[in-house]
């Protein structure tokens, strides 16, 4: 495969894994939305830490535990399935901050609050360990040997592409909502909405079934 042509395909699939809306990209636009700029950023490092879980383990096999084990994959699924169901629950419950943060400690915990979330909806999803596991060999290069370092490089590109993706949404979203962050009624209502959404992709993520077995 002739180098021009490798990194043309590789860049393309990264931007559109990127770009695909799913449990990490709902959450990171919801926490811009609500909270602004820093918040969504945060929300962003947070979820991109969690990949990087994911593509250690690709790269020492560590994935191949989850892919080929029923007990790990269901563990990891339910696991992942209870925590976006009790965010969910929790932005239900909410008083017009999101995720239910109160305003006194807002500035002080929101923002590690949001990392941490990020990073826990990221590695606590089976199905992102199994598409790094399946995704990231199929552009290693033999010829260049020490697969793991390919892997772990790779990983780390198709991660950066994500900041940038996430960032230019991120400055986007924040800036064109800025009006409803000084809403209460629409930010009650965000609440509902978000809560009714990730405990929809909770009860998905519980339903999915291990295809690679």
């Amino acid at each position: 495969m002739e180098s021009s042509s490798y990194w043309l395909l590789f860049l393309s699939a990264a931007i559109v894994i990127n770009i695909t809306p799913g449990p990490d990209m709902i959450y990171i636009l919801s926490r811009t939305i609500a909270q602004g700029r820093k918040i969504g950023i945060a929300s962003s490092f947070g979820v991109c830490s969690g990949s990087f879980v994911h593509i250690f383990a690709a790269a020492f096999g560590l994935s191949a535990i989850i892919a080929t084990s029923a007990m790990a994959f269901g563990v990891v699924k339910y696991v992942g399935a209870a925590y976006l169901i009790y965010l969910g629950i929790q932005a239900l419950r909410s008083k017009g901050i999101s995720f239910d943060i109160p305003v006194k400690k807002q500035a002080q915990s929101t923002f590690w609050k949001a990392f941490r979330q990020g990073a826990l909806i990221d590695i606590l999803n089976p199905k992102v360990a199994i598409f790094f596991m399946a995704f990231l060999p199929q552009f290693v290069r033999p010829e260049l040997g020490h697969a793991p370092a390919q892997i772990l490089v790779l990983g780390f590109l198709v991660n950066l592409v994500g900041v940038v993706i996430e960032s230019v949404l991120v400055l986007t979203a924040a800036r064109t909502t800025i009006f409803f962050r000084n809403n209460s009624q629409f930010s009650t209502l965000l609440d509902r909405v978000l809560g009714s959404m990730f405990i929809g992709l909770g009860i998905r993520l519980a339903l999915i079934e291990n295809h690679t077995n």
